[in-house]
């Protein structure tokens, strides 16, 4: 079998440089997205209606969807509960929609709509989630979310994670120097995850807002293998 390529792009402001209409796209935004997203399916969710605007998640309330939406941290006021995964437990969500608004996750997934599939990234499934990557054949773009377009430590670490998963799976190779330096940091964080997470940037302004309560839970490795796969402009699981 031929190797194919794997990159990672830092940010989403760089995804159209990475934009591959073959390739697997990983959406990783540990804190707390695609955590959250994860959670949400494997307590049963029966699909996540991704929406990049505020304007959008007010529509989708007033069509009746059940919504989780919040920006920088914070509820939005006309949404039925925030970005936690806690939140999406299996008394609220089990056999419903949601759509779900977020500062920076949900945005990048339906830019990232372009490409062949877009898959959902978390330490909560990575085990899963590579073993189906590796059996795919095609390029993969691990997108990290990051916070406003900007580079985010914690997903950097995970992508690094998952990067190393696959290229040691003997599928793939990279000449992307994002993967490098992500394997790198994953390398510099793995025997302290948690510790080493305490530097990043959404650490502290979830402790702020005292939202930090999920912080190891969104650091736990393999509590579910569910993989959510982008179908039309819905998440379902595979």
């Amino acid at each position: 079998m031929t190797q194919k390529s794997l990159e990672i792009c830092f940010t989403p402001a760089a995804f159209e440089a990475h934009a591959d209409s073959e390739a697997v796209v990983v959406v990783v935004d540990v804190l707390r997205a695609t955590s959250s997203i994860c959670t949400a399916f494997a307590n049963g969710v029966r699909e996540i209606i991704p929406v990049a605007t505020v304007e959008e998640a007010r529509e989708m309330k007033a069509r009746g969807y059940l919504l989780a939406a919040e920006r920088d941290g914070y509820i939005l006021d006309f949404a039925d509960f925030g970005n936690s995964p806690f939140n999406f437990s299996p008394e609220r969500v089990r056999g419903r929609s949601v759509a779900y608004s977020t500062t920076n996750g949900t945005g990048i997934m339906k830019q990232a709509a372009v490409c062949h599939d877009v898959v959902i990234g978390s330490w909560l499934n990575l085990s899963a989630l590579c073993k189906w990557i590796e059996g795919q054949d095609r390029k993969v773009v691990i997108v990290c979310a990051g916070w406003k377009k900007r580079f985010s430590l914690e997903d950097a670490v995970c992508a690094g994670a998952i990067a190393e998963r696959l290229l040691e799976s003997g599928r793939f190779s990279t000449i992307c120097d994002s993967v490098h330096a992500a394997t790198d940091l994953w390398n510099v964080a793995r025997n302290d995850l948690l510790g080493y997470i305490e530097k990043a940037a959404q650490r502290s302004r979830l402790r702020d807002k005292g939202l930090d309560d999920c912080i190891p839970y969104c650091h736990t490795f393999d509590v579910t293998d569910v993989i959510p796969v982008l179908r039309g402009d819905r998440l379902v699981a595979l």
